[in-house]
């Protein structure tokens, strides 16, 4: 994170003019999803028509047209283009899913009431294609934005942090942490009487500080902010942060306001006026009734499917196993499970017999911060065979027979080792909440070479926000992280 070192550089009344006619990439970005939304139904629809119809249209070019309308509308309905989730991910692809499922429902209500006979056979073609192509379009466009930020530094909303130093230093080091989300904390305005010249954030540089809340109109000019975020400070509320977003508002400045509740995803929050006052309400986390079966269903087919037609595969890998190191094929592990009960965990052996017995002798080999994990990059009690196990997380296949006994679930925390669990704080603990899986977040944000702190806290994520649409998209995500080996080891 680059701290900008010249405050006057730039005039600040033709920054904010620059800054008030510059042409938005999100604009640009809605303007493209419309055409890509349009080219995705109206080619699953032509689709449908030719597999059902061949060249006999029919009247259903009069239906598909309808049909194709009423999809994109119900697409802008739902806000699927709104300028404050595209390029987000998860709920991008909810309300595209919704729009869609509200269609197709509108369509089967509509045919039941005034008897219509349309084709199941068009519907069945047109709802699958449609909705792959949908999401797929929407993925390659996040995709060109993400890499726009990463590699370019484009596609970024600049931003003003507001509040105590603390606080500041906690937003942007989350925003610093996940440079595909799209914001950049460019400097600052601290509260207190002992205001910094500039806010360290440790792995990321510092942040320049342009005096207290008071001055946060003119903070934005100096830094060409596009938005101002206010944190947890005492001075600025109520009334004050009502006149501050008239004063943004002349320069088209966006006003954010971040609650002080971390780690809780945007489905589990809901705004409700009561009394002339914004309240934030909590929903409960979801661990019992239809979102456990619906879990556990997909725990079953997923496990039962991966186990059947990966049979093959696993004998092959227990022959080489067996061929070119001494001891057994499996490797059984106790580890501890839902509310801290304790199973054995099964995986393909990767490491020599007896590597158990020797972690006191590599203890000053371990390279995990904060010293509750084992981990060691080379470590040589890897085998050749095990190595390549690792690599492509082959060595967890065996796992999926823990999934269908209920010791694990396909997707969870990392399920952790009897003296991790010694460790845990009270905060660690909640991690227990649920079934360790398989695969993780922490799977898919960087496996081993994550510290302590980010594996915790990316499992207590998992276990407040869990919800079916995230096990899916984290299912997708391991698969390109498995290809990627990215911290396997």
């Amino acid at each position: 994170m680059t701290a900008i070192n010249d405050r006057s550089a730039t005039s600040p009344t033709a920054l904010a003019v620059a800054q008030a006619h510059a042409p938005s990439w999100q604009h640009r970005y809605a303007r493209w999803l419309v055409a890509t939304d349009a080219v995705a139904i109206v080619f699953s629809l032509f689709l449908a028509q030719q597999v059902r119809f061949g060249d006999s249209l029919g009247t259903y070019r009069e239906i598909s047209v309808a049909i194709a309308a009423g999809w994109l509308g119900t697409l802008w309905a739902n806000r699927s283009r709104s300028q404050r989730i595209i390029g987000s991910g998860a709920e991008e692809y909810r309300r595209v899913w919704l729009g869609t499922m509200s269609v197709f429902g509108g369509i089967a209500i509509i045919s039941m009431l005034f008897k219509l006979e349309i084709a199941r056979g068009y519907l069945m073609v047109a709802l699958p294609v449609g909705v792959v192509l949908l999401m797929l379009f929407r993925w390659m466009a996040r995709r060109v934005v993400i890499r726009a930020r990463e590699k370019r530094g484009q596609c970024v909303t600049r931003v003003l942090a507001v509040g105590s130093a603390s606080a500041v230093h906690d937003l942007t080091a989350a925003l610093a942490r996940e440079p595909w989300s799209g914001y950049e904390v460019v400097g600052a305005c601290v509260s207190g009487s002992a205001m910094p010249h500039e806010v360290a954030i440790s792995g990321f540089g510092t942040i320049p500080t342009f005096g207290n809340e008071s001055n946060v109109v003119n903070a934005v000019l100096a830094t060409g902010s596009q938005a101002v975020a206010i944190t947890a400070t005492e001075s600025l509320h109520g009334r004050r942060i009502r006149d501050l977003s008239w004063d943004l508002e002349k320069l088209n400045i966006d006003l954010l306001v971040a609650p002080g509740v971390v780690d809780i995803a945007g489905p589990r929050l809901h705004m409700r006026p009561v009394a002339g006052l914004p309240l934030i309400h909590v929903e409960k986390p979801q661990y019992h009734g239809a979102q456990q079966f619906e879990k556990r269903l997909l725990d079953i087919i997923f496990s039962g499917a991966v186990l059947v037609f990966g049979l093959p595969l696993m004998l092959t890998i227990a022959t080489a196993i067996k061929l070119t190191s001494k001891g057994p094929v499996f490797y059984r592990q106790e580890r501890i499970g839902l509310d801290g009960q304790a199973f054995e965990m099964i995986k393909f052996r990767t490491m020599v017999e007896g590597a158990d017995k020797i972690v006191s002798q590599l203890a000053d080999l371990n390279e995990s911060e904060g010293g509750v994990l084992f981990k060691i990059r080379e470590d040589p009690r890897v085998t050749v065979v095990g190595r390549f196990l690792r690599k492509y997380s082959l060595d967890e296949l065996p796992q999926f027979i823990n999934v269908l006994k209920r010791d694990m679930s396909v997707i969870g925390p990392r399920p952790p080792l009897a003296s991790e669990v010694k460790n845990y704080d009270d905060h660690a603990r909640k991690r227990l909440l649920v079934r360790p899986g398989i695969t993780g977040l922490w799977q898919v944000s960087g496996r081993s070479d994550l510290s302590w702190e980010d594996s915790v806290r990316l499992d207590l994520f998992y276990v407040e926000n869990w919800s079916m649409m995230a096990d899916l998209l984290i299912a997708a995500k391991t698969i390109k992280a498995i290809l990627g080996h990215s911290g396997a080891y």
